[in-house]
């Protein structure tokens, strides 16, 4: 961590907080074309008749929770580390002074450079 002025880091912060939550925005984003994608493929499922559902196959459950996991649990987890660092980067902005130094976050520190 390297200290900084909190002027200086001021205007970086801010722009630094609008990515993340842009990026947070795509995330739940793809979360939700994934999950409405499921729901979709699963009311088409159950419409079917019983010997097309029988002929036409559906996904082994173990093959729907990988998804799950690939599409869902690990972009949820990246969603919930953006919320973390929008909370630090905002909680620097809003009780540091002008003059305070401040200690970057190794993350935000390679952003600012």
């Amino acid at each position: 961590m390297v200290k900084r002025k909190a002027a200086d880091v001021y205007p970086f912060l801010e722009t630094y907080i609008n990515k993340r939550e842009h990026q947070m925005a795509e995330i739940m984003q793809m979360v939700e074309r994934y999950e409405k994608k499921r729901m979709m493929e699963e009311r088409a499922y159950q419409s079917m008749s019983p010997l097309r559902k029988m002929l036409s196959g559906k996904k082994p459950d173990h093959h729907i929770a990988v998804e799950y996991i690939h599409y869902v649990r690990k972009p949820m987890e990246q969603v919930k580390q953006i919320r973390s660092e929008i909370e630090q980067a905002r909680t620097i902005l809003n009780e540091s002074q002008p003059h305070d130094l401040i200690k970057l976050s190794d993350d935000m520190d390679q952003e600012f450079n």
